[in-house]
């Protein structure tokens, strides 16, 4: 039953789309339309007919009726003449009269055949029957007679000829009375088809002008209102108040319409309220991690000042009692003192190490524009006498200037260049070069040297802190040289990665932005500035 009802309310008319109403509403329009143009092309067409016919037969059959009653009057007053006086100029008259009337009765006879009027040719049959009653027994006679006297059948048929000559006369008449008729009958024809043609052609205008009222106001009711409403719903709610309802009216797809962008709106403040509750947690979050890095502010400060206050201490008394007592005691004395002052200056090396390493991203300048050639320059000028003991050779392609720190870019460079002539191979000198290209929005630089290598296996964890390949005996050092470098280039929108493909020795690469990005604090505002309705 479902199924069978689903075709019933698709046509009722509260579910025809905006398509469907355009369709039905010009189809309409056109058989509105059609039917008018057809009973106007009829009703133009009856109006030539007309008209034809009044000019084509009607007038001029009147006015060749008239023609033919004077060819007959000319032949009558020709006869009448000749008759009394026996003067053959009379008979110049009756002669052209007959003439003309084989001329007129031809074309009244075409005219009228052609037009099928049967009346009238009777009645052209009854002229021509009394005209020839009265040319055989008066004119034709009167004709023949000699001239030079009066002719003896006028004088002798003069009673005759003047009733034959009525008859003629009588039967003209009501020819021309009958075709005075019909040319008038025909006008008014023509006068009422005119009439209904004026009439008609103003009723297909005020038709066409309705439809066009009725077209405006479907598509002002049915389109343009829903979308204003439509409009101005939306407006709403883009101006903070995501509760206001959508509402759905017009045809069945504005309706549709109206009912996805309301879906949308609540799908949005279901969004919304996820979000506001994802902030209020990254607002927290964001007050432990303050919290957090106040305490690793204090951690630090303890760090830098209370730890080292008493370790240096240590470091000084274990120097001092490994100069005054070195050689006095035995040799495990001496050992164990080697130890401890051994032991403390590492301490002292891994705190300090670490304390740099917890300032990179926390403590930092406000970025500048940095030269790297200058910074680079510099570098290979603090690294100098290590550079001179190993023999290294180091060159650079240009090298770009981007915004940056440049205590961290200096710290950046000074490890890779240390860490590349530190671990050099013991048969031949360092050789070390650092190359640098745009690549996108950001510049890759490249550090390759001829030393002893990083297999691939170790290629991440060189950069975890404290990770070490070697002993402390034969590479000296804490391990977190590359670490500080992985973090420094994160923190300046690059990543930096070993290359596993390089065989003859190490290259590391990694790449910077020409800006550093920002804060996570201006992040979180700039986010929670989008989502905060406008007030």
């Amino acid at each position: 039953m479902t199924g069978m009802m689903r075709p019933s309310r698709a046509r009722r008319p509260s579910a025809w789309t905006t398509r469907r109403w355009l369709r039905v509403g010009v189809a309409v329009s056109l058989a509105v339309l059609a039917v008018l143009g057809v009973t106007g092309a009829w009703v133009l067409g009856r109006t030539a007919t007309i008209s034809d016919e009044l000019v084509d037969v009607r007038s001029p059959a009147l006015a060749t009726s008239f023609r033919l009653e004077s060819a007959v009057l000319n032949q009558e007053t020709g006869i009448r003449g000749y008759g009394l006086t026996g003067t053959p100029d009379f008979l110049g008259p009756y002669r052209r009269g007959l003439t003309d009337e084989k001329t007129y009765v031809a074309q009244l006879t075409r005219l009228l055949e052609g037009d099928g009027d049967t009346h009238a040719l009777d009645d052209l049959r009854t002229v021509q029957e009394a005209l020839s009653a009265w040319q055989e027994r008066i004119a034709g006679p009167v004709a023949a007679s000699p001239p030079g006297a009066a002719s003896v059948p006028a004088t002798e048929r003069a009673a005759e000829a003047k009733a034959a000559f009525d008859d003629v006369r009588a039967a003209m008449v009501e020819q021309q009375e009958r075709l005075r008729v019909e040319r008038e009958r025909t006008r008014a024809d023509l006068a009422a088809t005119m009439r209904l043609r004026n009439w008609l052609f103003a009723a297909i205008a005020a038709v066409i002008a309705l439809l066009a009222a009725l077209v405006f106001e479907g598509l002002r009711r049915g389109i343009n209102r829903p979308l204003e409403q439509l409009a101005a719903d939306a407006r709403t709610v883009a101006g903070g108040d995501f509760d206001h309802p959508i509402a759905s009216a017009g045809p069945a797809d504005l309706r549709r319409l109206s009912g996805e962008i309301d879906f949308m709106r609540r799908r949005l403040v279901r969004e919304l309220a996820f979000s506001e509750e994802a902030r209020r947690r990254l607002d927290a979050q964001t007050t432990d991690l303050q919290r957090s890095n106040a305490e690793l502010e204090q951690f630090a400060y303890v760090a830098s000042h209370d730890l080292q206050e008493p370790l240096r201490k240590v470091s000084s008394f274990t120097q001092l009692l490994q100069r005054r007592y070195g050689g006095q005691l035995d040799a495990k004395a001496d050992q164990y003192i080697a130890i401890a002052v051994d032991g403390a200056n590492r301490m002292q090396t891994l705190i300090n190490d670490l304390l740099e390493f917890s300032r990179v991203g926390r403590v930092h300048h406000d970025p500048v524009q940095v030269d790297l050639g200058l910074v680079m320059e510099r570098t290979v000028s603090e690294l100098s006498v290590g550079i001179e003991e190993a023999g290294a050779t180091i060159t650079h392609d240009p090298l770009p200037s981007l915004v940056a720190d440049p205590t961290q870019m200096g710290m950046l460079w000074q490890n890779l260049i240390g860490n590349a002539v530190k671990f050099r191979r013991p048969d031949r000198a360092p050789v070390i070069h650092v190359t640098a290209a745009r690549e996108g929005e950001l510049w890759r630089f490249t550090v390759t040297d001829n030393g002893i290598g990083i297999g691939p296996e170790y290629a991440d964890k060189v950069f975890v802190i404290f990770q070490r390949l070697h002993t402390k005996d034969v590479y000296p050092g804490s391990g977190i040289g590359l670490a500080m470098c992985k973090k420094i280039v994160e923190f300046h929108g690059g990543a930096i990665a070993v290359d596993p493909e390089y065989r003859d020795g190490t290259r590391i690469s990694f790449t910077l932005a020409p800006e550093p990005p920002p804060e996570p604090s201006a992040i979180a505002e700039a986010t929670r500035a989008t989502t905060e309705p406008t007030p």
